[in-house]
């Protein structure tokens, strides 16, 4: 499955990494509370958010930083 991860929100569109660049996504297109770091993929003409990948993908940065910083 393809995702587009949310890097920030700003004017109307919310900026997302998608495989080797960015794109703008018109903010409409968003599932309601839909906020940085979220993981979404397309679901009909707009996006849904993957509550599941989104937790994954936090637990896995919050590991990786613990262990950089030896805490």
């Amino acid at each position: 499955m393809e995702y587009w991860v949310i890097d920030r929100l700003e004017e109307g569109y919310a900026v997302c990494e998608h495989g080797d660049g960015m794109e703008n996504i018109p903010a409409e297109l968003l599932p309601e509370g839909a906020r940085e770091g979220d993981c979404l993929f397309r679901c009909g003409e707009g996006f849904a958010a993957d509550r599941e990948e989104t937790r994954r993908r936090r637990e896995e940065n919050l590991r990786l930083t613990q262990a950089l910083f030896g805490e």
